[in-house]
């Protein structure tokens, strides 16, 4: 069990929301759960379900600026149970660490949140501005029916963000140590090259793709697609998967299915990185499809307003110098920054996220909870 001093509200809280089994796209009650604690305070909540997802828009305020904590309550699946030393939804504290399935992504966040707004509204009732939670189930699955769908309708409200602080777990060895101040786009490719089906023996009566597509697959391979910039590393482009053939090994297959993904930067779009994709296809006369999907855009937050007040509740609280970085995969981040001026991402340690044993040190709880306080205080605390 936890020392006396670990059992705060925060911490009861994380564990009330890891003792939901939220698997994508459940969310097994969490809305509701803090939408009980929202509600006395004043917030104006609105259930935004859409293709069997929960979404919860939550405001307190109608003037702007907005500062909005965006999060979810959907978890992966825990994996077998018996893999785990605890059972994944029974929250438990060992040696000073709390263990659960949604521990470090994002359920002690989403507890962070909600109790640094009820300390906040306690010691500002008359606050600047508007404070808004932008809550779905549906982060960890497709993401089609969650963040995007209360996006779009905010906007299609003319409704606009100043400030967004997503809960995602972005420190990499100490709570604090980094901030996500931007994410790469991601573009991903379905390849099909197609050739003519025959038996290996006569391989002039046949065209196989998958020798037809290698010089391709290694030009693509080599291409530096840029350099990067202040903000993000070069685009990179990896090839997932590539199948072809029957299973059997005499026969020359008719198609090569190749699929793909860049990650990429502010410096290229995604046009043009399908333009030099198909440019080095067609150089080589291949006769192929692709079919395109982007799953996100990049977006980049710049040295503001919220970098600094996060920054500098950092230092105030955990007396850390956090660093900004776009590294790592995609956030919901990405659909927000349609409607918002300032968006990152800041939580716990991402060392255990989706793995068996996932954990967060207790004594990283409370904390985690002030920065989220401190940076309400320095960006909408009213003037004495």
């Amino acid at each position: 069990m936890p020392n006396a001093d670990s059992i705060t509200p925060t911490f009861v809280l994380a564990c009330e929301l890891i003792a939901r089994p939220s698997v994508t796209p459940a969310d097994a009650g969490c809305l509701e759960l803090i939408a009980a604690r929202l509600a006395p305070l004043g917030f104006h909540l609105e259930r935004i379900d859409t293709g069997g997802v929960c979404n919860l828009w939550a405001r307190r305020g109608t003037q702007a600026p907005v500062l909005c904590f965006a999060g979810h309550t959907d978890v992966v699946p825990p994996g077998p149970d018996a893999a785990w030393r605890t059972l994944p939804f029974v929250p438990t504290v060992r040696d000073g660490v709390l263990y659960g399935r949604g521990a470090a992504d994002m359920k002690s966040s989403l507890a962070a949140f909600v109790t640094a707004i009820e300390r906040f509204v306690a010691e500002h009732p008359g606050h600047d501005g508007s404070i808004a939670l932008l809550l779905t189930s549906d982060e960890e699955g497709i993401a089609t029916h969650g963040t995007v769908k209360v996006v779009e309708t905010l906007a299609a409200r003319g409704e606009h963000l100043d400030y967004c602080i997503v809960g995602e777990p972005t420190s990499v060895n100490t709570l604090g140590d980094m901030i996500k101040n931007g994410r790469r786009g991601s573009l991903s490719g379905t390849l099909r090259i197609k050739g003519q089906q025959g038996h290996v023996a006569y391989p002039q009566l046949a065209r196989n793709p998958i020798h037809l597509f290698a010089p391709a697959l290694a030009e693509l391979a080599a291409i530096a697609w840029d350099q990067g910039n202040e903000f993000f590393p070069p685009t990179t482009w990896q090839v997932s998967n590539i199948h072809a053939g029957t299973g059997a090994n005499n026969v020359i297959p008719g198609v090569c299915e190749v699929m793909f993904n860049f990650r990429f930067g502010s410096v290229s779009s995604a046009e043009e990185l399908k333009r030099r994709t198909c440019a080095v296809l067609d150089r080589h006369g291949l006769d192929y499809e692709i079919d395109w999907h982007l799953s996100g855009k990049p977006f980049i937050t710049g040295r503001g307003k919220l970098v600094g007040a996060l920054s500098v509740a950092i230092r105030d609280t955990l007396g850390v110098e956090t660093e900004l970085s776009t590294t790592g995969g995609t956030s919901d981040g990405r659909f927000i920054a349609d409607i918002c001026t300032e968006v990152v991402e800041f939580g716990p340690v991402n060392a255990s996220i989706h793995k068996i044993d996932e954990c967060i040190a207790v004594d990283a709880i409370e904390p985690l909870s002030q920065v989220y306080g401190r940076t309400l205080a320095l960006l909408l605390a009213a003037p004495c």
